[in-house]
């Protein structure tokens, strides 16, 4: 099905608009399988199955043995959704292979082969059989031939007549390959008519052969004769995997000869292998690897012996390691999709795209199985097979290519108004639209177009980062997003604050009950920022409504004091002071200790009195409740709430616990549950109706055997977050040196229920060997990782997934890049320099590369003082290089070959002295490559040269 270029691109499109059409091509959910028809049976149609999902629904068409099927031709054909009725089955027609193609707007995806065979068995010929005529002691073989047929037999033979059959034992073998009877030494006793049974395992249609009369001669007795083994298997026999193999083996001698088995190589048989029908069948069931090798007969008796050998080898049919999965690229980016299957032998590979083989050019390339497509563009898209296959089978793996055309839009990744930072801060303003390829991206600030310099960077996704900001960074930033389909602006006002600071903050206080203290809290910060003070006690949040009686706020606009009047002993804990902005949040801490004598106890009973004694009890339900209630986190389907436990001298008396209580929010009834250990800090409840990431109201009370105390304050907390199920997109890999490979992809899109991401984890693995990978994470909204540490010019496949608290979502499709060939181990020779007072001049030799290293781009000259650390770098594509250096002081220098696999060996380093009055020279090498300037310069040079080698 031929799709327009516009058709496409209208395609790509409405798959972008936010899932409201949710396009899919087709994939199939029944497949056809290998049916055998009995011939003659009641049942006059047989169904071939064939069924697809997809939107818009898929159509189906048929073929047979690689032509098309007509349903047309009711009278033998009938398609019902998908599957294939084929009405009166005829084997001289109907016989063959048989594949459904499922097709929509999307493309076209082809079903696996499924033969229809015939199972049917023809009557015996009523032709008479021959008499066989033996000795006495004789062996003989009475053949079956059996007639036309398919499908599977069984033999049997019937003595003179039915149901007398043939009873085999050491004597007499049926074998079911040729079904021939076989009588290792025949008696008296086997005189008479036998008649072939030939029985169809498909039909269980049975038929009878002419009666074959053996007769014993009348010249003699045979005499003894070592074994003739008349039946034996192949010298090679294939067996597949898992399948069940049977060998047989029967000897004609006199006396009837034993037979047993045996490995060629010596090994013991397994213990699942049987040896049936007297010896005469060896039976290996599910056939592995280590089951393959040469196996022998041996047929003794007294007079000698014989033996058959045969092997056994090993096939397997194509089986999946790898499948290829639906992916969704942008129109200019690359494609690579590999698909790999294990078999025995190893499977081959060739693509189809919408049911038909992939036509291949110089951008479309498939190499060992894997796809390589650059340059997309949209008429790409459509279905996408792989077929595995050998000589014994093969497989399909389906998937879709979208190749997605569109303008930037910032509609789904808008930029956030505002940002608020602090002076002295780093900003990085986001700028992620969609768009298919990617757009290039541009940034204003108000009228003006923005530049990097040394405080201001543009990040690899766009984004724009400012380090250091001051006041003069304040403004509208506008992002620009262009792609070759249109473009978009997204802006963000930046607003730069001074850090809030508390300049008076609360202290440690020891106090009686019965006072009245203040907690000071007062603070400095930018006008331009509204500020809210807020007190927490024993980490619940201070009401001062509802304790108005003792606590209450006093100060000015930049003060939070806290006045706490009539002070009791419930009144001990810690105090703490929050401070918070739009931009930043500040705390202090304080304890406050308050003495005094206890509160009288309740419910004072006498419980024994003696002339002499009295016993006492007493009960204080508990008066304080946990503190620092919060939670959160935890597996998906859970709600973890956490708390400070109450210490023992809180707690009133004995049975101490909790009582803890949790609602969804916006619901009226509580949940509550008892937790029966006074140091338990925690509790989770798990039920799979908790919504993933929902906000939950919380409170956590107490309770002892008098009964129960007060709850903490209500706070919210969130249930555990849903791991997430998307898998990140546009993933890439760049190799960027012999040993480092740079990971990129986009961010997978945000949904309430992932909670926070924590970051991405990249596996990274070489050689097809997935099992053995390893894996790096990047925290955060971080889109690229590096891979170090690598080895060089080797082939390393990668792939990314997020990851949250809750868990790690699905793997990417895996990309792969080579690193590069390592620099080169030789380096630059015979440097000679050239110093005046203001530059030197350098020379080196050529560095080449070996074959196993990479291609030399260029030179690499470093420099310092011998006073400093820190080095300066000169790139340069030849042999020689200037440097425009006062030579006030000496000089380290040192050259490296620089490649695209990264920096080579590093020269000898080479100090040059300081300059005074004249010219000086110098290399690497021996002293005689300085040369004289005049007849009183190489005594001087003499000098410089044997002091700087010596140094």
């Amino acid at each position: 099905m031929m799709l327009s270029w516009k058709h496409l691109i209208l395609l790509s499109f409405i798959g972008c608009l936010g899932g409201e059409l949710l396009l899919q091509g087709p994939v199939f959910i029944r497949e056809p399988s290998n049916s055998i028809f009995p011939v003659g049976s009641e049942d006059k149609k047989i169904t071939l199955n064939c069924e697809a999902r997809g939107n818009p629904s898929p159509h189906y068409r048929w073929q047979l043995n690689g032509s098309d099927i007509n349903p047309s031709m009711e009278y033998r054909y009938k398609l019902n959704g998908g599957n294939l009725v084929v009405i009166n089955p005829n084997r001289n027609w109907d016989t063959g292979s048989y594949q459904c193609f499922a097709t929509n707007s999307l493309g076209t995806i082809v079903s696996r082969e499924a033969k229809l065979q015939f199972a049917y068995l023809e009557n015996f010929k009523t032709k008479m059989r021959s008499t066989v005529s033996v000795r006495e002691g004789q062996g003989v073989v009475l053949l079956c031939g059996p007639p036309p047929h398919s499908g599977e037999l069984s033999y049997a033979w019937i003595f003179n007549e039915y149901p007398s059959f043939v009873e085999e034992d050491s004597r007499r073998f049926v074998s079911q390959e040729t079904g021939h009877l076989y009588i290792a030494k025949v008696e008296p006793s086997d005189v008479g008519n036998y008649t072939c049974v030939v029985t169809s395992t498909v039909t269980n249609t049975r038929v009878l052969g002419s009666p074959t009369p053996l007769v014993l001669r009348s010249d003699g007795v045979m005499g003894e004769y070592e074994p003739k083994i008349e039946v034996q298997f192949p010298e090679t026999l294939p067996v597949a995997k898992g399948a069940t193999v049977k060998l047989e083996c029967f000897a004609l001698g006199n006396p009837v000869p034993q037979i047993n088995w045996r490995r060629s190589d010596g090994l013991p048989f397994s213990s699942k292998i049987k040896l049936r029908k007297f010896n005469g069948v060896l039976e290996i069931p599910n056939f592995q690897q280590e089951d393959t090798g040469s196996y022998e007969c041996v047929a003794e008796n007294s007079r000698g012996r014989n033996v058959a050998r045969g092997r056994l080898t090993y096939y397997a049919k194509p089986h999946w390691v790898q499948l290829i999965r639906d992916v969704e690229i942008a129109v200019e980016d690359s494609l690579f999709w590999e698909c790999r299957a294990s078999g025995k032998p190893k499977p081959s590979y060739r693509w189809l795209k919408n049911g038909e083989a992939l036509v291949l050019e110089e951008r479309i390339q498939i190499e060992n199985g894997a796809l390589t497509i650059s340059n997309l563009n949209v008429t790409d898209s459509g279905m996408f097979q792989c077929i595995a296959e050998n000589k014994h089978g093969l497989i399909y793996s389906s998937a879709e290519l979208k190749v997605i055309a569109s303008a930037p839009d910032f509609s789904k990744t808008p930029m956030k108004k505002l940002l608020q930072v602090q002076v002295g801060s780093l900003v990085s303003l986001d700028c992620k639209p969609r768009a298919s390829p990617k757009a290039l991206r541009s940034w204003k600030r108000g009228d003006v177009i923005v530049q990097e310099n040394e405080r201001i960077s543009f990040l690899k996704d766009g984004g724009l980062q400012i380090v250091n900001v001051t006041k003069a960074d304040v403004g509208t930033y506008t992002c620009i997003a262009e792609n070759q389909f249109g473009k978009a602006n997204g802006t963000t006002r930046l607003v730069v604050t001074e850090p809030t600071r508390i300049t008076l903050a609360p202290s440690n206080m020891d106090v009686s009950v019965g006072e009245s203290v203040i907690l000071p809290c007062q603070v400095q910060h930018d006008p331009l920022l509204d500020i809210m003070f807020t007190w927490y006690f024993n980490g619940a949040l201070t009401d001062f409504k509802k304790d108005g009686s003792h606590f209450e706020k006093v100060g000015g606009s930049s003060s939070g004091d806290l006045m706490i009047r009539n002070i009791q002993l419930k009144h001990s804990g810690k105090y703490v002071c929050m401070v918070q902005t739009g931009v930043d949040s500040v705390s202090s801490a304080a304890d406050l200790i308050v003495r005094g004598s206890p509160g009288p106890p309740e419910n004072v009973k006498v419980d024994e009195i003696t002339d002499t004694t009295a016993q006492l009890s007493w009960k204080e339900v508990p008066e304080v409740p946990p503190s620092e209630v919060s939670g959160g986190g935890g597996s998906r389907s859970e709600l973890v709430i956490t708390w400070d436990p109450v210490p023992e001298e809180l707690q009133n008396g004995e049975g101490f616990g909790y009582v803890v209580a949790f609602r969804p929010l916006g619901v009226t009834n509580w949940i509550q549950t008892v937790v029966t250990s006074p140091d338990t800090p925690r509790y989770v409840f798990r039920n799979e109706s908790i919504v993933p990431f929902s906000l939950y109201e919380v409170k956590v009370g107490v309770y002892n055997n008098k009964g129960e105390g007060p709850f903490s304050p209500v706070t919210t907390v969130f249930s555990a977050e849903e791991e997430p199920t998307i898998a990140p997109s546009q993933v890439s890999a760049n190799s960027l040196s012999s040993s480092e490979i740079e990971v990129s992809w986009n961010t997978i899109p945000w949904k309430l229920s992932n909670g926070h991401l924590l970051g991405y984890e990249v596996r990274y693995w070489n050689n097809g060997e997935e099992e053995s990978s390893s894996k790096v994470k990047v925290a955060g909204n971080e889109t690229s990782a590096r891979l170090r540490g690598l080895k060089s010019n080797v082939a390393y496949y990668t792939a990314v997934r997020a990851y949250n608290s809750a868990g790690a979502g699905p793997f990417s499709t895996a990309v792969n890049a080579t690193t590069k060939k390592t620099p080169p181990s030789q380096p630059p020779g015979n440097v000679v320099w050239n110093a005046t007072d203001t530059k030197v001049l350098l020379n080196w030799e050529q560095v080449k590369a070996m074959e196993n290293e990479s291609e030399v781009t260029g030179y690499k000259v470093f420099y310092r003082t011998s006073s400093q650390n820190s080095v300066q770098v000169l790139n340069t594509n030849k042999t020689s290089a200037e440097l425009l250096l006062p030579i006030k002081e000496d000089y380290i220098i040192e050259v490296k070959a620089t490649t695209d696999g990264g920096d080579g060996t590093s020269s000898e380093q080479i100090r040059i002295p300081r300059i005074t009055n004249m010219d000086a020279r110098g290399s690497t090498s021996a002293i005689s490559h300085v040369h004289a300037v005049s007849s009183y310069v190489p005594v001087v040079l003499f000098f410089i040269v044997n002091a700087l080698w010596r140094y």
